[in-house]
């Protein structure tokens, strides 16, 4: 089976960028990503209606290139989270963990006996190593990253009980959630967010975690570097096809006046 190159980044101490797949949910899109340079793509079920089928599609895709696929869930369940193990994702994101039973419960589902109860469900063969398959359990096992999303103040409030469980791997900021619940939706430059954003940051480096988040702007991926988060998506697919397309639409229709509308 593929190594996790992200995992293996970040472990080292380095820092790794993806981005997020909401809405081109082409076989190709993990093509055009790597092609881009990134480390990894967070294929996103929770805001999209992206079916396991879809993940599958494009996960399968995916390991033909150097990329690392990682799928956001929709909730905490078990079916969701091995379901999207089972077709090839290499990491998990699971939204609004508050509390350290729903965490405990996470990697219990996501990793196979000793550290779990997740069935076996290895039907490729190149997901198979040497050894057998209790050797190939226990590669999977320490090739799956764990990620939980923190987007509430209660989650912030746990966040240092949350880093400190084993099998979870990163502590990614959800901000419009959290912002939200703040009762300042949308002010990422509120002094009460950018406090919850350093909090999250010394738990992850207090437990030997990660920190991460997703990065609009670079101004805004400057801010997370500096404190100390080392796991950036650079926006996601339909953002960027957007703002590209607007880009090249203004350009040529002011070569053009009085073109179109």
């Amino acid at each position: 089976m593929r190594e996790n190159a992200v995992k293996r980044t970040l472990d080292a101490g380095g820092v790794s960028i993806g981005t997020f797949v909401a809405e081109l949910a082409t076989p190709n899109i993990g093509r055009l990503a790597a092609s881009a340079g990134v480390d990894f793509m967070v294929i996103d079920q929770e805001h999209t209606g992206l079916t396991l089928e879809s993940v599958k599609t494009i996960v399968s895709a995916s390991r033909s290139y150097d990329l690392t696929p990682i799928v956001r869930v929709p909730d905490a369940q078990y079916h969701l989270i091995a379901g999207a193990l089972d077709v090839g994702a290499m990491g998990i994101m699971v939204p609004q963990v508050e509390t350290v039973e729903e965490a405990e419960q996470i990697v219990s589902w996501a990793k196979y006996p000793p550290a779990g109860e997740r069935g076996c469900g290895i039907y490729y063969p190149d997901l198979l190593i040497e050894g057998g398959l209790g050797a190939t359990e226990l590669r999977h096992n320490d090739q799956t990253q764990l990620i939980i999303q923190i987007e509430s103040v209660k989650g912030v409030e746990a966040v240092h009980e949350l880093a400190a469980i084993e099998g979870i791997d990163v502590l990614w900021i959800g901000a419009a959630d959290l912002t939200t619940t703040m009762g300042i939706p949308g002010q990422f430059d509120d002094p009460r967010y950018l406090e919850a954003l350093q909090t999250v940051a010394s738990a992850a480096q207090a437990a030997g975690k990660v920190a991460g988040m997703l990065s609009r702007t670079t101004d805004e991926a400057q801010l997370l570097l500096d404190l100390g988060y080392r796991m950036i998506s650079h926006s996601a697919d339909l953002w960027l096809y957007a703002a590209a397309l607007k880009t090249g639409v203004d350009e040529l229709r002011a070569l053009t006046p009085g073109a179109g509308r």
